[in-house]
């Protein structure tokens, strides 16, 4: 697997549905404390404090993870969502 830079797409998919996404900026921490502060944790997720996005990415990775480093990918829609249906 090659570097993931500017330019890059990512499909996301789940069951049936799929997501095209254009790679906008990468960016490499070395730590997702460093990260957070950043990026800000309402762009990581608006719903959650930092401590509770410290805790939430820290169960998904562990320390040997971390201590390769850390990647912010900003991304938009590849393909924009066609307009829903008028009623």
């Amino acid at each position: 697997m090659g570097t993931l830079a500017a330019g890059d797409h990512i499909r996301f998919v789940c069951g049936r549905d799929g997501a095209l996404t254009r790679v906008k900026r990468v960016t490499r921490y070395t730590s997702f404390e460093e990260m957070l502060d950043a990026e800000g944790p309402e762009r990581v997720n608006p719903t959650s404090p930092r401590e509770q996005h410290l805790a939430n990415i820290r169960r998904i990775y562990g320390p040997e993870k971390e201590a390769v480093g850390v990647l912010a990918i900003e991304i938009e829609l590849a393909v924009p969502a066609p307009p829903a249906p008028s009623p």
